[in-house]
């Protein structure tokens, strides 16, 4: 086993955060930016593109790097590199792929979803808490 590149996607639009609910995976139930791992081949960028589209239906434009993170588990260790993105699309995110869920999400429901560990820290570091004041 290896650690695997993934990538993540950071939408602020309208006082809320794009955020999905895992339907599959380590963190299967819970909320998290959307994201995924990167195919070979493919550009972090091209990654983030298209993961938030088969997460969300959503056309983004990759931006600037964010900041990294890793997720070390019993079966799994993710190196996730988070891109700010803008999003594109007028219409609601639906989910698809492995997101049970999608939607864009107020500051003040960040303290009652379940999300994953350390989520809310990342997005109070990176200033996405501040965005959404």
């Amino acid at each position: 086993m290896r650690p695997e590149v993934c990538v993540g996607a950071i939408a602020v639009r309208d006082g809320c955060v794009l955020l999905v609910r895992r339907g599959h995976g380590p963190a299967a139930g819970q909320w998290s930016v959307p994201g995924g791992r990167v195919e070979w081949g493919e550009t972090l960028a091209g990654a983030v593109v298209r993961e938030v589209a088969e997460e969300t239906g959503l056309e983004v434009l990759c931006e600037e790097f964010a900041d990294w993170v890793e997720r070390i588990g019993d079966q799994h260790h993710y190196v996730i590199a988070d891109f700010w993105v803008t999003v594109l699309s007028d219409h609601p995110p639906v989910a698809g792929d492995d997101a049970a869920e999608a939607r864009w999400v107020p500051r003040e429901e960040l303290d009652v979803l379940d999300l994953t560990a350390g989520l809310r820290e990342f997005l109070a570091r990176i200033g996405v808490l501040d965005r959404l004041a």
